[in-house]
């Protein structure tokens, strides 16, 4: 029988009476009778620290955590979810109060709501009087689940329950909007409240009139992209104001809308916009001052595109766009294919907009009786009616990995069971931002049950990402999991009952099941390896059928697959949702502060997988150490270079490796997956057009694209700092001046070339002349005139007294360590630098440095304005680049670029220091000053929001567009500067960044 909710409490329609006809089954699997999941955990004290350098943006001493749990988990944790004002008694001090609190409080609500049969008063008293009882079983089961890092809740709930009494534990939230003025203005106050309380929402604007059909008093619509701006400024607004970095928001419209290529191009108006007003010196990184003015931005923007569009783009036809009111056709029709490309230019010039499969969405809609779907939440992973909500939760898929490589089937099953019956029991004592969502969150009780860590598993196990054998394993898995869920659900439903809305959508619910139950039969037998694993997803679907036959479902939804952003640090775990390694190096957190460089952990398994020894392993991870990468490691068999392809790099994953994946395993996911593609910066808009409809073709149901480089707000930076090939110089000007200048501008290249030696420098010259993307006409002429004065010998040297004071700076820089010497003349000033301890004696690192400091020294000497050089050489861009220990220069995207500010802050004024985005303490307190009345950036971290950009025309295949060079942090894309901590907000292949140090997202985890 159905149940009905009201303000959080459950009132069980007849026969339950109020509680289970049949108490769920609880089976204890992962703890003992009488031993305390507490009891089992090796404990230990440390300190939890956020920040780099002398900068703490978060400390937290003598917390407790497992053993077992990294630095990095125990910082993160402690700052995000530790609840209680911060060096007050009340504050959480340890996992023990933190997961207990989650497991006792659901545990708890579970009891009062009948889960659990007979049973009232406190778990703590039930389990210790009736150790075999369901709810005391359900609680160690739990417990030992969030102890072990094997399962987490969406953040909300972390944040939330045993906190508040009626705590908002969704991180998803879809809303509606009809055509009239009432219904925008409310669309804004209760996308406002989501925003407030720190969770996404998303939304479906294709009820509204296009901009060319009438109104009833006359004139025009605005149309849905005017509405969008104000929509959009709210966000941003409340982005400032709010819990979190920035608000996190969908936009949905239909590709028939009348204006849909406004909707399409809208974003990339934006961004020129943005670049126009950096050209005239505004801030435009994220936060930055001119940035604010840009519209657009705080949206993830998705077109809802049909079968027969898509039919129409591959028969290359005509397209209709209808009228919002009328239905009929609005002005000329549109070739499909020239509005696909519409969509693929725009996706490559600024990463938006995405695109929504409706027809296949529809398709495996279980409730469609109730409504369509529309929309979906801003990372696309929970898709169902309008107004709804979604609670995640994910496992960790390495901690069901056996020694021998097979999947441990019985505890998955065991994991999914409890933490679907954990989310369920979550569903009615929440709260919702509205009283719509909160009447359709109980009445489908949608669920997203998810996992982290695939990549990992499928490395560890010696399976390519992108082969056969990874997509097969990956779908079983994924079956497995879903067909649990719905299991597990209908077994609910025996004990309390289906969802409310269940009898009306019992034949599309149950066809949807099969269509699971059906795909799981056809997963490639010859390409599992764990036939059990197999055999088991087979049967857990036969399951989950049969009895929702006999009993109904639980919940409308059971499972998607969500970017697992901070969760995923919780868990310790080396993947992200459905994501493969990003790299195969990782940077490890050292209690009391500082890093190490450190190989994959994912790596030793992977080798030993494949037959390597513990010798050979040991020598293939120094090398990955040294090296940064596996390609070229000794002893290492080239046949399984494969297995080791990680997100970026050399040896990257395709795009379609990516999307394969995805249709892999879309066929037994109830919403969809989070996942942004990215393509590199050579990408054509071909390129994206034909991932858009090979996604179309694998049954895929959301596809988001980011090409390298394609976001305005990450690569802008002032003129000054721009590396286009600009000398900057006029032909008046000395030639002194004029001569190290270009010639500083050639070395700079021949750094990026790996050019070792100033002697090759002429070499490169050659080269270079032709290439009109570097350099200008003018610019050659220039640099011919230039070599030919400095062979000549003209300028006067002034050479350093044999006896000089100096500075000596230790630096730290991506895992390398060195120490920069400045060497003074009797006046103070600058005349030579050494660079030691880096590389080993004869590297081509110790070379290139050594002759790097020469050529600066040399210059110094000859007259040449540090001012000058510093200029030239700050933001070039190639590894090693990373975070600093320097709260000054936070981030250098090269050993150039941190040396050349370096010496800014010792020698150079004030204005050059803040031009160059030098934070010594005078120019934080002049910025300080500037912003006083407004909220006071992180301003540590703003040096690294700019980014060197480089000059490129088109192609035929490529618009005329500059292509920014994105700033990269261990190859990965970032995003900006994280409001928390300072940190760097990165995209590891989820459409939402994520920071890399205290774990913050703007997404739904």
């Amino acid at each position: 029988m159905a149940s009905t909710e009201t303000e959080g409490q459950q009132t069980l329609a007849a026969p339950h009476n109020g509680v289970a006809s049949k108490p769920l089954k609880i089976t204890r699997y992962f703890t003992k009778e009488g031993v305390h999941p507490f009891d089992t955990v090796d404990w230990e004290t440390r300190d939890a620290r956020i920040g780099h350098g002398d900068k703490v943006a978060f400390e937290q001493k003598d917390v407790e955590f497992p053993k077992l749990w990294s630095q990095n988990a125990t910082n993160i944790v402690a700052q995000k979810y530790f609840r209680g004002q911060l060096g007050s008694p009340t504050r959480e001090r340890s996992v023990r109060q933190m997961t207990g609190r989650v497991a006792k409080t659901i545990t708890q609500w579970g009891m009062a709501r009948g889960y659990f049969g007979p049973g009232r008063g406190k778990i703590e008293v039930l389990r210790e009087q009736e150790p075999d009882h369901p709810a005391s079983i359900f609680y160690d089961e739990l417990l030992f689940l969030l102890l072990d890092q094997a399962a987490a809740f969406n953040s909300p709930v972390w944040f939330n329950v045993g906190f508040e009494e009626n705590p908002q534990c969704s991180a998803c939230f879809i809303l509606s909007v009809e055509d009239t003025m009432d219904s925008i203005l409310d669309w804004n106050t209760r996308e406002g409240k989501i925003f407030r309380g720190g969770s996404g929402s998303g939304i479906n604007l294709s009820a509204i009139r296009g901009s060319m059909e009438p109104l009833s008093k006359g004139g025009t619509a605005s149309g849905p992209v005017s509405f969008m701006r104000g929509a959009d400024s709210w966000a941003g607004t409340i982005k400032s104001g709010g819990k979190t970095r920035r608000a996190a928001k969908m936009v949905v419209l239909d590709v028939d809308h009348p204006d849909i290529r406004e909707f399409i191009w809208c974003k990339v108006e934006a961004e020129e916009v943005a670049g126009a007003l950096q050209e005239k010196g505004f801030d435009m990184s994220i936060d930055g001052r001119g940035f604010r003015h840009v519209q657009y931005q705080n949206a993830n923007n998705s077109v809802r595109v049909s079968d027969e569009f898509m039919q129409a783009v591959e028969n290359d036809e005509d397209w209709h766009l209808i009228a919002r009111k009328t239905g009929d056709p609005v002005g000329d029709p549109i070739p499909a294919r020239d509005l696909m490309r519409d969509i693929a230019e725009a996706a490559w010039r600024c990463a938006d907009p995405g695109v929504q499969y409706d027809t296949t969405i529809n398709q495996w809609h279980t409730d469609p009786n109730s409504g369509r779907i529309n929309a979906s939440n801003p990372c696309s992973e929970y898709m169902h009616v309008d107004d709804s909500a979604c609670n995640l939760a994910s496992l960790n898929l390495m901690k069901f990995r056996r020694e021998d490589g097979t999947f441990d089937t019985e505890r998955f099953k065991q994991a999914v069971d409890i933490v679907f019956l954990a989310q369920e029991i979550i569903v009615g004592p929440s709260s919702y931002p509205t009283e719509e969502i909160g009447d359709n969150a109980r009445a489908f009780r949608q669920l997203g049950l998810g996992y982290a860590n695939l990549g990992a598993y499928l490395m560890a196990n010696g399976m390519p990402y992108d082969s056969d054998k990874g997509r097969a394993t990956a779908a079983a898995i994924t079956a497995l999991m879903t067909g649990r869920a719905y299991a597990q659900s209908a077994k609910i439903a025996a004990a309390i009952g289906p969802y409310d809305r269940y009898a009306d959508n019992r034949e599309p619910h149950n066809k949807v099941m099969r269509m699971h139950h059906d795909a799981a039969q056809q997963i490639p037998d010859g390409h599992i390896r764990d036939m059990d694993l197999l055999a088991e997803a087979r049967l857990a679907w036969h399951q989950a059928v049969t009895l929702g036959e006999q009993h109904g479902y639980r919940n409308a939804q059971a499972t998607v697959l969500a970017p697992t952003g901070t969760i995923s640090f919780l868990m310790d775990c080396d993947t992200t949702g459905v994501e493969p390694d990003f790299s195969l190096v990782k940077f490890k957190e050292l209690v009391g502060g500082g890093q190490m460089t450190i190989p994959n952990r994912t790596v030793p398994l992977a080798l030993r997988t494949l037959g390597y020894n513990d010798q050979k392993i040991e020598v293939i991870e120094e090398y990955i150490t040294e090296h940064g990468t596996i390609i070229g490691a000794p002893g290492l068999d080239p046949k399984h270079l494969p297995v080791f392809d990680v997100a970026v790099g050399e040896r990257a994953i395709s795009h379609m490796g990516h999307i394969k994946m995805m249709g892999a395993v879309q066929p037994f996911i109830s919403g969809a997956i989070s996942k942004t593609v990215n393509m590199p910066q050579e990408t054509t808009v071909e390129d994206i057009a034909d991932a858009y409809t090979q996604a179309w073709r694998l049954g895929v149901k959301a596809l988001a694209i980011y090409r390298d480089g394609s976001k305005t707000a990450q690569a802008l930076r002032t003129d000054a700092q721009m590396g286009k090939g600009e000398s900057g110089v006029e032909l008046g000007e000395p030639i002194q001046r004029a001569a190290v200048e270009a010639l500083c501008e050639v070395f700079e290249h021949a750094l990026i070339k790996g050019v070792p030696t100033l002697k090759a420098v002429g070499d490169l010259y050659e080269s270079l002349i032709g290439d009109r993307k570097v350099l200008t006409a003018d610019e050659s002429e220039m640099i011919t005139l230039i070599l030919v004065e400095i062979a000549r010998g003209t300028p006067a040297r002034r050479r350093m007294p044999r006896e000089r004071k100096s500075i000596t700076h230790k630096f730290v820089l991506g895992g390398h360590e060195g120490y920069i010497v400045a060497g003074m003349y009797e006046d103070g000033t600058m005349g030579e630098i050494f660079i030691n301890g880096l590389g080993k004696e004869g590297s081509a690192l110790k070379g290139m440095m050594n002759s790097f400091a020469t050529a600066i020294s040399i210059a110094l000497q000859y007259g040449v304005p540090l001012e000058t050089l510093v200029e030239k050489f700050s933001f070039v861009r190639f590894e090693p680049e990373g975070i600093t220990e320097n709260i000054e220069i936070p981030f250098a995207k090269s050993l150039p670029d941190y040396i050349m500010r370096w010496l800014a802050s010792r020698f150079l004024d004030t204005d050059v220091q803040e031009e160059l985005g030098i934070l010594t303490p005078e120019v934080r307190k002049r910025k300080m000053a500037e912003d006083a009345g407004g909220s006071t950036p992180v301003e540590y971290a703003e040096a690294a929001q700019q980014e060197l950009a480089v000059s490129t025309t088109g192609d035929g295949s490529k618009p005329d567009s500059p292509a920014e060079q994105p700033l990269t942090y261990l190859g990965l894309s970032v995003a900006g500067i994280c409001s928390d901590c300072g940190g760097l907000m990165v995209r590891k292949g989820g459409p939402c960044p994520v920071c890399n140090s205290c774990g913050s997202t703007a997404g739904c985890s």
